[in-house]
């Protein structure tokens, strides 16, 4: 059976808005990092202590990510506990706390050096004899089996792990209750980059080569892999979100969990390039093409879920602060993304240029002359110099020189 999907032809190198919300989140004020000498940040107006934990400032908006996630779950179902695996100082479950209103927390990380300083900041938002929150520290599989053990199921579970562990997919799977969220986390930017393919096979069941778009790859990989070890547990997960930043470099996707089997049209195929043209297939290849997979290569995100996370945060103030990696622009970005006529991976305009032998035209100009052409187009919240579109590469060079002729 063959399924192709053409997205590039460049050479192979091997290399409706929510409702009102029944609160406003205290201290949301625009995002900002301080450092000091003290081991005190500030993020969305929470000073908190970081101590000796691994801590990254950059990491901001992946937790924006999280905690408009986890406040839209407690909107709709009222309740939300919360499950934060690798806690390091705390931050994330501080702001699941404060910002999400979760009714509960278990923070856990597996180093105990860091208790005084996971209590002392979470002691900021409310005591702990108050019951909102605990501290444990395990290996995140062992708090993950136990709570399954102990039949303590949680809303929402965070894993912000290192490197491609993929260890925790099946004790996360059976923590998290029928229709809640599971937040999980990639930085292997080797493997997804196509050089550790024995390593991909090990962590995730697929097997990565270098593809022109490595890092929707990674994201693809990531779904790929949770998808794979949900089915065997008789879930199925679906992708609300995929985010990808350079730092890390970090991938990381929101997952919703379900019983039954995989919804039709969700699938895992192998992807082939064959002198830069990529497609989907499931065949014997020979010697001439290079597989990679199997992959995810259903939807990164659910528009709908990204437009009610859009709304909350300009509801909460989190928008139109002016910098360049403004919330709203990566959100309404990603929004774009999920058109489903958008083809897999995506195409750089330098190598559109190098093809058309032109100098590269403006992003915006590109964009819109493919859209007037009646092609699906978006651009890449993963590239900024990229763009997702179903129009086929010799368009695109087409278009290129037309414009340049202008």
């Amino acid at each position: 059976m063959i399924s192709v999907c053409p997205t590039t032809l460049s050479p192979f190198h091997l290399t409706s808005p929510p409702q009102n919300p029944s609160h406003r989140p205290s201290n949301l004020r625009p995002l900002t990092a301080l450092v000091s000498d003290s081991h005190y940040e500030t993020e969305r107006g929470f000073e908190f202590e970081t101590g000796d934990t691994f801590f990254r400032h950059e990491s901001a908006t992946g937790r924006d990510l999280g905690v408009l996630a986890a406040a839209l779950y407690k909107r709709s179902n009222d309740k939300l506990r919360v499950l934060d695996a690798m806690c390091g100082c705390g931050i994330r479950s501080l702001r699941y706390l404060a910002e999400a209103r979760a009714d509960f927390v278990l923070a856990n990380d597996a180093n105990e050096d860091c208790n005084g300083v996971i209590v002392s900041n979470l002691s900021t938002v409310s005591s702990e004899d108050e019951g909102r929150w605990k501290v444990s520290h395990s290996v995140a599989n062992r708090v993950l089996a136990e709570r399954y053990v102990e039949r303590d199921y949680f809303d929402f579970i965070d894993v912000d792990s290192f490197g491609s562990d993929s260890s925790f997919f099946r004790s996360a799977f059976d923590t998290v209750k029928l229709g809640g969220l599971l937040y999980v986390t990639s930085t292997d930017g080797f493997s997804s980059g196509g050089h550790r393919p024995n390593h991909s096979l090990a962590a995730y069941g697929a097997y990565i080569r270098p593809h022109p778009y490595s890092n929707e790859i990674g994201l693809r990989m990531l779904i790929g892999g949770a998808v794979r070890e949900a089915s065997v547990l008789g879930y199925h997960v679906s992708p609300l979100f995929s985010y990808y930043s350079y730092h890390g470099p970090v991938f990381r996707v929101l997952l919703r969990v379900n019983r039954g089997k995989l919804p039709h049209g969700h699938v895992l195929l192998v992807t082939v390039c064959i002198i830069g043209l990529s497609a989907t297939v499931i065949l014997v290849v020979p010697d001439s093409l290079v597989v990679s997979g199997p992959l995810w290569t259903g939807p990164l995100h659910c528009a709908a879920y990204l437009t009610e996370m859009l709304g909350l945060a300009g509801e909460w103030g989190w928008l139109g602060s002016g910098t360049k990696n403004d919330l709203d622009k990566l959100l309404q970005r990603m929004i774009d993304e999920s058109d489903p006529n958008l083809s897999f991976g995506y195409i750089k305009l330098d190598e559109i240029a190098s093809r058309a032998k032109v100098n590269s035209p403006p992003l915006v100009t590109i964009l819109n002359a493919i859209h007037q052409e009646g092609y699906s187009v978006s651009r890449s919240h993963i590239s900024s110099n990229a763009i997702k579109t179903n129009c086929p590469m010799s368009e695109c060079i087409r278009i290129a020189k037309q414009l340049r002729q202008c």
